[in-house]
């Protein structure tokens, strides 16, 4: 293993990833899920394992795809249908109307589970996800069984205001949309970041950057760093978070946080903090992990969600 979060050179990136990972296994899919403001977004997912078993789905966070879940996908699909989409504007889903906004994200969530009958199952959401995931669950308990978040952004930190502020300066958005466009496979290799770092290879930068090499995909790009990662909304529900712990209100369903102890994007004091505000949740903390724990330390993962689920 790398010493950590030590990023590689792009031009050393092997052709395919160092462990194999079943992501190919499966065919794309797609529905159309009308949701809201967003209008209709035709939504890629691929699906594994019997279409019998009871659901269970995994949302990616920015600027990835599904294709993030790759290494836990195989484990989960033994038990449970596994969804695995793309957000709106990532991957090979499509862009929607706009805004990007979090209530916006959490309504498209909402209809993709009742698009694809997931009710019955439980949910995971990494980083953004996580984040939008838990606003779902708030607005409809009904929406999955249990709920698991993996290292969400919640608290409107500095680094959020000054990105807001930055993006309202005249050609601020151009600028973000052309940034991207210079080389988009570089760009994600350099933005996406592990604790083992020779986890990446070119398949995953050409998944990530792939959506970058069209301007419809910078500019969701842009969209979604503007309204995604706008510190009021983070302002306004961690708000609604605190009055719900005053009122003695716990979350409507059982809610797991999984953060590593080291992450360059989200500091880990935002898992403390979030636990604080819903203690009823259950804390899982991993070492020598990222905001990517899935890619970094799957087996770990899996074994907090499967206590999780079934302790």
């Amino acid at each position: 293993m790398s010493r950590g979060f030590a990023q590689g050179r792009f031009a050393d990136l092997p052709e395919q990833p160092r462990l194999p990972h079943p992501w190919d296994t499966v065919e794309d899919r797609f529905v159309d899920v009308v949701a809201g403001r967003l209008g209709t977004v035709r939504t890629r997912y691929r699906q594994f394992g019997s279409a019998d078993a009871p659901p269970m789905l995994l949302v990616h966070g920015l600027m990835t795809t599904g294709y993030s879940w790759r290494y836990v996908v195989d484990a989960l699909a033994r038990e449970y249908r596994v969804v695995v989409p793309d957000l709106p504007g990532h991957g090979r889903s499509t862009l929607g109307d706009g805004p990007y906004d979090p209530d916006t994200l959490a309504t498209w969530w909402l209809a993709l589970v009742d698009a694809l009958g997931l009710r019955e199952g439980p949910a995971i959401g990494n980083s953004l996800a996580g984040y939008v995931g838990l606003r779902a669950v708030l607005r409809d308990a009904s929406c999955c069984t249990h709920y698991i978040c993996i290292h969400p952004p919640i608290f409107p930190s500095f680094r959020f205001h000054a990105l807001r502020a930055a993006l309202r300066i005249p050609g601020a958005m151009s600028v973000l949309t052309a940034l991207p466009a210079r080389d988009p496979l570089r760009w994600a290799h350099k933005n996406v970041h592990y604790f083992d770092e020779s986890l990446k290879s070119l398949e995953e930068a050409r998944e990530y950057g792939a959506p970058l090499a069209t301007s419809e995909g910078r500019r969701a790009f842009a969209s979604f760093m503007r309204d995604a990662l706008d510190p009021r909304a983070f302002g306004a529900f961690v708000a609604d978070l605190e009055r719900r712990r005053a009122e003695g209100r716990t979350l409507p369903v059982s809610v797991q946080l999984i953060y590593a102890r080291q992450d360059p994007m989200v500091p880990p004091s935002t898992g403390e903090r979030l636990h604080a505000l819903i203690p009823d949740a259950e804390m899982v903390w991993l070492d020598e992990s990222s905001h990517f724990a899935h890619v970094d330390t799957p087996d770990a993962v899996l074994d907090a969600v499967r206590s999780f689920l079934h302790g």
